[in-house]
Formats: C-alpha cells, structure tokens, sequence
C-alpha cells in the first residue's frame, strides 16, 4: 500500500504527532509525507517527499497572531498550482492533518481522503465550544482542509469517530516526579515579556522554552532552553506544572501525566478557544492573556487547583487499525461508484 500523509507544519504538535504515528502507518505500506507550511521549531525526523510553504500561522509577540505576515506568505495562485501537481492520485490512501492544498487537490482530482487529527473533531457538534461563537473560526475549522471521512482527536471521546489523543513514547513510558520547576511555552509571547512576568515570582524556577535560545543558561529564576521535543518533554515529566497556550498536543500529555496546567490561548485563535472550553471541563485555569493579575494567577492556580486526569480510552496502534478501517471502507465506496459509473455508461450508450 502507498500512503500519502499530508502534515500541517504550523506550529509543533502537527510535527509531533506525526513523529508518532509514522512508524505503525509504516507496518501497512509505504509512507510518503508532505509537509506543509514554514512556522515549526522541531526538527524534521520524517519521511517528506513533498514539501511547500503553505498556509502557515504566525505569531507576534503579545499572545496574538500576525496577520500581516500571514498575508504577506499567502499566494493563492501558488496553492493552486501545487494542488494540481500534487500527485495525490497515484496513492492507494491520502491521509490528511488539516493541510489545505492536500484537501484542494482532492477535491480536483476526485480522490477521497481521511481527515485525520484534532481538528477533524471539530466535525461533531457535541465537541465542546466557547460560550461565544465565532462564526469565521467555525468555518475555517470546518472547511479548511475537508475530507471524506474523518477520524478526530480530543481529550475526551465526544463522538463515535473522536479517539484518545496520540501520546508520545517519552511520555507514555515515563516514571513522572516533581523536582520543584514549571515548564513554560509561550511561542506567542516574545521571551522579554514572558519572563518580565516570570521575574515577579523570584521564589519558583521556571524552564522557559525558547525560539531565540541557542544553549541552555539560565538568568535569576528562568532557566532558558532551545526548543526540543526531548528536552522539553523531560523538562515536562519532571514539573510541578506545566504554562503553555491552549492547544492540544502539550495540554493532553501534561493532563496525561498529572501535572498542573496553566493555559493562556492565542488571541484570535478559535481552535484554542475551543480547546480552552474543553480544558475547564478537566478544572484547567484558563487566563485570556499575561496581565498585572499573573502573579495572583499562578499562586493560585499552584495551591488550590485540583485537575482531572487524562485517561486513554484507545493507543496509537487501535487508532491507526480504525484508520486502516475507513480506508478499506473508502475504497470499497469508490469501487462500487465506479461499477456504477460504468454500468451507467454503457447503458446509455445501448
């Protein structure tokens, strides 16, 4: 079997999760990846034959996005074209994780697709949502990269087709301890305001994981470390808590491995306020942004919070059995279409 497997490369957790999922895709056939977009900090340890800038996310350095580089990287003409090059037909399964021109191409070549991943749980109404709905977040999350089937991951299963998030092996083989720092990634602050703010609780130490550090050293209570998947996760495991935005990767193991969890979404990202809806659910304190109140927050958030722990209701392996399973049900649909296409023909050719 050939597998093309389309990777949003915005942001880590798309990457990450890939990383994982790879290796039991390659017990079925052969998988070729395509990773699109420029915004990740990981190091690339897969398997990409294809490769474009995409659709990519931007981030400033205030908790929001930056949509002025977000447009400035936006070429529709390009998206275009790449999605009718893209050989998305010459694979017996597409498997896509939210990537737009993988989506494009489908829908021009007629090939079906499974959308796979967090975002394919937004498929379901029963998957939670702010009390607020934004009606353009909505649409993005629901056509930005369509499929033909889909096969979500959340915290929790909220429907049928809604599985245990994807945890890495780090984290599942883990024996977690508490060695008295916090694990803080805010890739949508710039490092200055983020520890301004760390600065004001001289008392606790803080590994803050940064785009710009080059080694790991440390000033007052931040110890600043490079961005890496190891590292960071090792930094994770052995956390009294764990501050980072609402998305779904990081949230889900630091919930996995019973840490305390601090959430502050990207402004103008309805994805993580929806996560941030289901986070609560699990009595994860949500704050809308770093402000004067910070240090109240976190004091208390240390003390009194109680949090529900994550509990896996299925394993990669299960996961990626079900994925073989709509793909065999895929198939089976296009065969039969095209026996109907054909009898149809030569009907109306008698």
């Amino acid at each position: 079997m050939k597998i093309f497997y389309a990777v949003q490369a915005t942001g880590n957790g798309h990457i990450a999760r890939a990383k994982e999922l790879v290796p039991y895709l390659q017990r079925y056939g052969q998988v070729d990846v395509f990773l699109s977009g420029n915004n990740s900090n990981l190091k690339v340890d897969l398997p990409v034959k294809y490769q474009s800038n995409g659709l990519s996310l931007f981030y400033g350095n205030k908790g929001g996005l930056d949509y002025w580089k977000m447009a400035q990287e936006l070429s529709l003409f390009n998206i275009i074209k790449e999605a009718r090059a893209l050989p998305v037909d010459q694979y017996d399964l597409v498997v896509n994780d939210f990537e737009s021109i993988t989506a494009l191409a489908c829908k021009i070549k007629r090939v079906p697709s499974i959308g796979f991943g967090h975002q394919a749980s937004f498929k379901s109404k029963s998957t939670p949502r702010p009390t607020k709905k934004d009606w353009m977040g909505e649409f993005i999350l629901n056509n930005y990269a369509s499929a033909t089937q889909y096969i979500g991951l959340h915290f929790e299963q909220y429907d049928h087709f809604i599985y245990s998030p994807i945890i890495k092996e780090q984290v599942l083989s883990a024996n977690p301890s508490n060695q008295g720092h916090i694990s803080v990634y805010l890739s949508h602050y710039s490092d200055e305001v983020v520890a301004s703010y760390l600065n004001q609780l001289p008392n606790q130490l803080f590994h803050l994981f940064s785009k710009r550090a080059k080694t790991v050293h440390r000033l007052a209570n931040i110890i600043y470390m490079p961005i890496n998947n190891a590292l960071f996760t090792e930094s994770m495991i052995n956390a009294t808590g764990v501050i980072t935005g609402a998305g779904f990767e990081t949230p889900a193991e630091a919930l996995y491995l019973n840490k305390k969890l601090l959430c502050i979404p990207i402004r103008g990202q309805y994805e993580q306020l929806c996560n941030a809806a289901a986070l609560k659910n699990f009595g994860v304190p949500i704050i809308p942004n770093l402000n004067l109140d910070f240090t109240k927050h976190v004091e208390n958030w240390l003390n009194e919070t109680t949090q529900k722990k994550l509990i896996l209701s299925s394993n990669t392996a299960t996961i990626v059995e079900k994925l073989m399973e709509e793909a065999d049900s895929l198939q089976a649909q296009e065969e039969m279409f095209n026996e109907y296409e054909l009898d149809h023909l030569s009907l109306k050719f008698r």
